[in-house]
């Protein structure tokens, strides 16, 4: 399995994600994934830069990592024609590293544009749309398009990568995965769940990879890095189906407000203990992952990780 590292948009400004992609690829890991949001979950972590400067940036700081957007929704904050686009610029910046992670998105995001919030089956039908668009362009020549949701009037992207862009889709249930399988050239999922493979390859992904994300909270001190991980990531204890509901960082904090530091390092590694981490990644490992990226809670601890990562952690992990 590879090992990547997680640009986390939310807990860092755009100068430090540069900063830390470039000590990543030094440090070892196999590739780098990064979020993309308009908020964070929690006013704790405090940031939310444009991720696709910040990935430009990244591809001219890095030499042989591939990039990857961990996710970009397609449906409402950003057209599907003006996603080609970045896809096919960051293709041409990274010389052929790129690929274009995908998801149906989360209200907490997607609500700053207006117009409501679609139902889950909706939103899946125009990220199917979004994908056949976002395919078509990235082919190449003029393409126009009448879909239920959107339509297309001669559009082109006119600076287009050899090969394309790879596609991922997002996965956090039966439905999600079929759609993986069926469109997408990647499966991504945030939980080591082993029913999510077997559909994905049933829709068309066998032999495809598939991409799975693990938090951990690295500190020499265990109690310092269950206190951060509660303070910036007990959010994640409500699960996506959740998540892609809720509408703003109060929300975020009412919905985990019972949640206490030690429920929160029962499903985050925090300390030093590689061997914690490792029995982690075993999970994603013995679900059929292929990559795994490592998010490390706290914007202002990626570094003390990253060496620890590079003399302790990579080359175990790999081999799990």
């Amino acid at each position: 399995m590879e090992i990547g590292y997680t640009l986390m948009g939310e807990q860092s400004g755009p100068r430090a994600l540069v900063r830390d992609v470039r000590q990543a690829e030094q440090a070892g890991f196999d590739f780098a994934v990064a979020s993309d949001h308009a908020f964070p979950w929690l006013v704790a972590q405090g940031h939310s830069p444009y991720i696709w400067s910040v990935l430009g940036a990244a591809a001219q700081v890095t030499e042989r990592m591939p990039l990857m957007t961990f996710v970009t929704c397609p449906i409402r904050r950003y057209h599907p024609v003006v996603v080609a686009q970045k896809a096919a610029t960051m293709q041409l910046l990274s010389e052929g590293r790129f690929t274009l992670g995908l998801g149906a998105g989360e209200l907490l995001n997607e609500h700053v544009v207006g117009g409501g919030w679609p139902s889950v089956d909706v939103r899946h039908r125009m990220l199917r749309e979004a994908v056949e668009i976002i395919r078509a362009l990235l082919a190449g020549g003029y393409v126009s398009y009448r879909g239920e949701f959107y339509d297309l009037d001669s559009a082109r992207v006119w600076d287009l990568p050899e090969g394309g862009v790879p596609i991922g889709l997002a996965s956090s249930g039966s439905a999600s995965a079929r759609l993986a399988g069926e469109l997408a050239d990647a499966m991504i999922a945030t939980d080591p769940d082993p029913a999510l493979g077997p559909l994905f390859d049933e829709a068309g992904g066998s032999g495809k990879p598939r991409f799975g994300q693990l938090a951990v909270c690295f500190d020499d001190d265990v109690d310092t890095a269950r206190t951060r991980a509660w303070e910036q990531f007990r959010w994640f204890s409500a699960g996506w189906k959740v998540n892609a509901e809720l509408p703003g960082t109060s929300a975020f904090a009412a919905a985990c407000r019972a949640v206490r530091p030690e429920d929160v390092a029962e499903s985050i590694p925090c300390g030093s203990d590689v061997d914690a981490v490792l029995e982690a990644v075993a999970r994603f490992s013995d679900a059929g992952f292929t990559h795994l990226a490592l998010v490390q809670v706290g914007g202002d601890h990626q570094s003390p990780f990253l060496e620890w990562a590079a003399d302790e952690l990579l080359d175990r992990a790999r081999s799990v």
